[in-house]
This record gives structure tokens, C-alpha cells and sequence, in this order.
């Protein structure tokens, strides 16, 4: 009773050194019971939360995803490519359209890391973005006014109740009325990068389409290799009000919505139709999107993406949901 209670007390008075060793960032040295070796108090405490992760889970417009405040570095990045993809699997884990790292910032409010949900990275997802300004604002990490790093540039946010509004990078040059041949024959394409690539098909009867064949054909195209691109398929009423059904590269199949497609499809209607600010894009799930922008001439500048960012729920990840 006794040695077990010194074995007690002795685990304690380890966690405590090793917790304040940390803030002053030395190696700490463990020997005796469990042998001679050398800790690195980080590892030692990643390896701790790894076993119990917190989350959040949001959506923005149909898309969900699993948020982790990674500022202390909780997450493994030596498996993290086979963590994202087995946490964002449906029915064997929690399951999510993309899985986004929330991290320190030594210029502006934080920094993100956006992943698709087969572990591939990404520089912008719009949708995404906005469930990542909100988390930040609800963890106290900035006010309602803020701005986050991401591979795209920077990304300013206002936070508006349960909506956010981002202005978001500079499109790239806009292509227009390229023609692909596909297995089911020749077809018309506009394409454009917000942040990541995106092709435009301009369609009639849009629930006709069969998203997930033509979309997967399209986006495999020797055109856009090697990066691939996403693909959006696009009807409008002609009153800057559009339908968008969007396959997404990265998740391989048709999604609820897509924020950056959503910006481009506004930008190519606005092209073919001089169609003005703002335009109001309704995606899959039915959620709008209601997208804002200067235009001269075919140059398109200060582009704003409003939409919802819901938080779904809150959670622990045990190490069963990433391990098997």
C-alpha cells in the first residue's frame, strides 16, 4: 500500500516537472521504472491528447467539417495524412467533408490548414473558411472583426450572429467557352481559380445532371492535370440568382455546396450575362450564398462570400476514431 502510493506520488510530482519543463522548453531525462530514455515534453504531451482530442463540428452551406484547435500542437504530423482521412470517413468515424487545424499567427488573429477529406491539403475552401472564422471568434480567439493565414493570402472575416462574411482573395483570369471532349461528347467549360480551381458548366436542367459521372470525368481530364479541378454545374433565372451543383475534388464526389465554386459560377455569370453585385447562389443543401464583387470590365476585385457557419455539435475524439 505504501510503495504504490510512493509510485503514486512520484507519477504526480513527474507530470507536474514535466507540464512546467514544457513552458521553458528543455528535454527532461525519465529513467528507473520505465527504463533509461529521453522525452521531449511536447511529444510527451501529444502523445497525451492524442488519446483525447477535442473538436468542434460545423457546416457551412451543406459542407461539414471537423475543427481542432491545434494551437499547442496536438496533432500528430507524422500520420496526419492517414488521421484526416480516417476521422472524416463516414460511418466508421465522425465524417466530414474536410478537417481544418486552427494554429498561432505571428502577423493576424491565427493561421489554418484546410485538408479534403482524403488527407489531400487545400489553399482555400470558402465555406470552410467561415466555419474557421467563427470557431476562432467562439473560442475567444478574435473579436467579431478578424483576419486568418491561409496558402491563398490573407482572408479578412466579420462575424454576423450566425453568418460570416469573408473578403476573400483575388480570382484569377477568367477562361472562357473552352470546349472538352468527354465520353459523352463535346461540352463548353469556363474556368477560373478563387483560391483553388474551378471549371463552370453553364446548364439547363440542373437536377438532370448526373453530378458525381460527368463531374468525376471532368475533373480526371488530361486538360487540368495534374492538379485536377473542381467542377461546378450552374442554371441561372437571369436575375443574378443561380443553382449550383458542385463535385469536389479531393472529397470525389458531388457535395452539399462549395463556397469557392460558388464565386466562380458568380463571376462567369456576371461575365455571360452582365449580371451586377451581389449574386445570390443556392446551393444543394439549399443554404445561399450571396457573393459580392467590383468589376471592371473582366477584372474582378474585393470579393466577398457571405453564408451561415452553424456549429453542430462538440467532442472528444478518442483514439479509436483515427486508429484502425
Amino acid at each position: 500500500m505504501e510503495e504504490r502510493l510512493r509510485m503514486s506520488t512520484w507519477a504526480e510530482a513527474l507530470r507536474h516537472f514535466i507540464s512546467q519543463a514544457d513552458s521553458i522548453g528543455i528535454m527532461v531525462m525519465i529513467s528507473g521504472i520505465v527504463g533509461s530514455k529521453t522525452i521531449h515534453t511536447q511529444d510527451w504531451r501529444r502523445e497525451q491528447s492524442m488519446e483525447k482530442m477535442p473538436f468542434h463540428k460545423m457546416s457551412g452551406a451543406g459542407n461539414d467539417f471537423i475543427l481542432i484547435d491545434n494551437r499547442e500542437k496536438i496533432v500528430d504530423e507524422k500520420n496526419l495524412a492517414s488521421f484526416i482521412k480516417n476521422v472524416c470517413c463516414r460511418k466508421m468515424s465522425v465524417g466530414a467533408d474536410g478537417l481544418i487545424l486552427v494554429e498561432n499567427s505571428d502577423s493576424v488573429d491565427f493561421k489554418w490548414r484546410f485538408f479534403n477529406s482524403d488527407g489531400s491539403g487545400a489553399g482555400m475552401c470558402g465555406n470552410g473558411a467561415r466555419c474557421a472564422a467563427r470557431f476562432a471568434h467562439e473560442k475567444k480567439m478574435a473579436g467579431t472583426t478578424l483576419s486568418f493565414e491561409t496558402e491563398a493570402g490573407i482572408v479578412d472575416a466579420e462575424i454576423l450572429g450566425k453568418n460570416v462574411k469573408l473578403k476573400m482573395p483575388d480570382p484569377g483570369k477568367l477562361v472562357e467557352n473552352e470546349s472538352l471532349e468527354t465520353d459523352d461528347g463535346m461540352l463548353l467549360f469556363n474556368f477560373i481559380e478563387t483560391g483553388v480551381p474551378h471549371s463552370v458548366v453553364r446548364v439547363k436542367e440542373i437536377e438532370k445532371i448526373n453530378v458525381k459521372r460527368l463531374g468525376r470525368m471532368i475533373r480526371f481530364h488530361e486538360r487540368f492535370a495534374p492538379e485536377g479541378t473542381n467542377v461546378n454545374f450552374v442554371s441561372s433565372d437571369g436575375k443574378s440568382n443561380l443553382m449550383i451543383r458542385t463535385y469536389e475534388r479531393g472529397v470525389e464526389d458531388e457535395t452539399l455546396g462549395c463556397g469557392t465554386g460558388a464565386i466562380a459560377s458568380a463571376i462567369v455569370e456576371a461575365v455571360k450575362t452582365d449580371a451586377e453585385s451581389p449574386i445570390r447562389v443556392t446551393t444543394k443543401s439549399r443554404s445561399v450564398l450571396t457573393i459580392y464583387f467590383n468589376r471592371k470590365q473582366d477584372v474582378f476585385s474585393d470579393i466577398f462570400l457571405e453564408g451561415d457557419a452553424r456549429l453542430i455539435y462538440e467532442g472528444v475524439l478518442s483514439r479509436e476514431s483515427w486508429d484502425y
